[in-house]
């Protein structure tokens, strides 16, 4: 079995390398991640400047771009067989509800997922993020879970698990999204030459976090996997649209 490993946070982050060990254990990794910090790229890809490469000590390969443009040269020039996998992680906190949209982590493994292959995002959840081991330990036994029965290849698994000793985690829960109250506002301040910048403010509290939601499933001790489909389509919305065009014809 060949597994693509990828992630936001960059290729030096403890998360990336956590994941690599675990899953090397069972199948032959190719690390490939982002050269700096990478989190909330999203889907973006890198389309005005070329893609550089760095080969680092431990076998990781480094690039001068987004996370997706990481999954995507690794699959289309790096490999010369495809891997079976797309997993990326583990994430350095949450990736739950509306953040998934913003996610560089969710995204490496949508572009996984738009070529073809299955694919994973993990996150780990809390505030000191100690125990990447815990993530680790979860990413290895839902891939080997998934080598022994797969699951639809249209879907990605976003997993996201509390910063719990593995002991104390009560078990899985299958999830839907959550959400969030709209973003507090920019933080405005002064750069040291007196120039107005502006920093991104604290997300929202989260709106709905109730019984089913992976923020619900998280608090409480659990790891939260959710389904995630790449197709954004409303299709229960479009027989009212047809409805509302006739309207305005």
């Amino acid at each position: 079995m060949k597994i693509l490993i990828s992630n936001d946070d960059g290729v030096n982050a403890e998360g990336i390398a956590a994941l690599t060990h675990s899953l090397s254990s069972i199948a032959e990794t190719l690390t490939v991640g982002p050269d700096r910090n990478c989190s909330g790229a999203s889907n973006s890809l890198t389309l005005t400047n070329p893609l550089r490469l760095n080969r680092l000590d431990n076998g990781f390969i480094s690039v001068s771009g987004t996370p997706t443009d990481c999954v995507h040269l690794a699959i289309r020039e790096l490999y010369q067989d495809e891997p079976d996998m797309v997993v990326s992680g583990i994430n350095a906190g949450a990736n739950m509800g509306d953040d998934t949209l913003y996610s560089g982590t969710v995204a490496a493994a949508m572009e996984g997922r738009f070529l073809g292959f299955p694919a994973i995002a993990i996150s780990l959840v809390g505030h000191e993020l100690k125990h990447y081991d815990t993530a680790a330990h979860y990413a290895l036994k839902i891939v080997k879970a998934l080598q022994q029965k797969p699951i639809a290849q249209d879907k990605i698994l976003n997993i996201n698990v509390p910063d719990l000793p593995l002991a104390e985690i009560k078990g899985i829960k299958i999830t839907r999204l959550g959400a969030r109250h709209r973003a507090e506002g920019m933080v405005r301040t002064q750069d040291p030459a007196g120039r107005e910048i502006f920093w991104l403010g604290p997300p929202g509290d989260e709106q709905d976090a109730s019984e089913g939601t992976d923020f619900f499933a998280v608090a409480n001790g659990y790891v939260s996997i959710t389904p995630l489909t790449v197709d954004l389509t409303a299709f229960e919305k479009l027989n009212a649209l047809e409805d509302w065009l006739a309207d305005i014809d």
